[in-house]
């Protein structure tokens, strides 16, 4: 079982597969689409998955499969760091202040 394993562990397809509850095919394509996810391979072509390739197909599976993204969007979504809708609401009120600190 995949959750009794030790973090650092790396994970088969098969683990992967069986905590995400995704096919390994889907796993298999994930890895065409998004570049990053590279795990290793080893002879027979088995693949291992490292704790970063674990944390970015859990939050590939989050996008796609729990808040809708598109693959389109999921890609844009994992390319760049965009701020959460939380940190821009501090940083309008950040700048709201700024803004009527100037007025004064």
């Amino acid at each position: 079982m995949a959750s009794a394993k030790d973090p650092a562990a790396f994970r088969t397809i098969g683990e992967l597969s069986e905590e995400l509850g995704v096919a390994q095919h889907v796993l298999r394509y994930w890895e065409t689409k998004f570049p990053q996810l590279k795990p290793l391979k080893r002879a027979g072509n088995r693949r291992y998955y490292r704790p970063a390739d674990v944390d970015l197909a859990r939050r590939i599976d989050r996008l796609l499969n729990r808040e809708g993204y598109t693959m389109a969007g999921a890609k844009k979504a994992l390319r760049g760091p965009a701020a959460p809708p939380a940190d821009l609401d501090r940083l309008r009120a950040v700048r709201d202040r700024l803004a009527r600190a100037l007025e004064d």
